[in-house]
């Protein structure tokens, strides 16, 4: 069956991509024809998801990288254009999760988190802009969270006010580049099953949560996939600086 979007001849670098959110979306955006960088702290995870991504017939290569590092984001995005002539597309979904109450959080750990969800959707934006200009078209989607609009519901007050930048950084940055043909969005998943979610709290208390939302179970990853890809494509230019939820009625705002 044809996918709705079409991302032929277009690259995209998803950070984060070694696993969970990251890798479903690097398998939705391929799926639809893109060139996919994938990325992520550990090389490993990055060559597994590159090699998944080959075996279906995408055109993938891997990255190996910290987003918080100005030099290997910089490496990232120059091995893109490189490979594949430009990038079109950055997923910033590279994140981290503490459950740490604030009182007890030490300042290496608040920068970590910080870092990592923040810096990084920072330094990440600012390496594609280049290249998204000189093409007149470009796609930036953030991953936020539900925590960006409330609270986090397993993560401590580190992620909740990373988040919460995350979007505040979007909308900034939406309108300085809607003119270059960039549009610039922010996904908020509520709790996802992902690899980090059941690291962090037990299958007694996902239980939990699953029970208390409208739609009772977690979300997926391939569903928050989904939007992203959409978010990704020619069908979503007019939307920019927006944050659009995903997290089974958890948050009705």
């Amino acid at each position: 069956m044809e996918e709705i979007e079409n991302l032929e001849g277009r690259t995209a670098i998803v950070t984060g991509a070694g696993q969970g959110m990251g890798a479903a979306i690097a398998r939705a955006l391929a799926r639809r024809g893109a060139r996919v960088v994938v990325n992520d702290l550990q090389a490993e995870r990055v060559d597994r998801t590159v090699a998944e991504l080959a075996g279906a017939g995408a055109t993938a290569i891997g990255v190996p990288g910290n987003v918080v590092d100005a030099g290997d984001v910089r490496r990232m995005v120059e091995r893109a254009i490189a490979e594949f002539g430009g990038v079109h597309i950055l997923v910033n979904n590279a994140g981290v999760l503490r459950p740490t109450r604030v009182a007890d959080i030490p300042e290496d750990e608040w920068d970590l988190v910080v870092d990592v969800n923040l810096k990084g959707t920072f330094l990440c934006s600012q390496a594609v802009l280049a290249p998204m200009r000189e093409a007149g078209w470009g796609r930036i989607v953030n991953l936020s969270s539900t925590a960006g609009k409330n609270i986090s519901t397993v993560g401590g007050a580190h992620y909740t006010a990373a988040k919460a930048g995350v979007l505040g950084f979007t909308r900034h940055l939406a309108k300085e580049v809607a003119a270059d043909g960039i549009t610039v969005n922010a996904v908020c998943p509520g709790l996802i099953d992902t690899e980090m979610v059941r690291a962090t709290i037990d299958d007694e208390r996902v239980e939990a949560y699953a029970r208390s939302f409208p739609i009772s179970r977690l979300g997926q990853p391939g569903e928050v996939a989904e939007l992203v890809a959409f978010l990704a494509s020619d069908r979503a230019a007019y939307i920019t600086g927006a944050s659009l939820d995903i997290n089974g009625g958890d948050l009705m705002i």
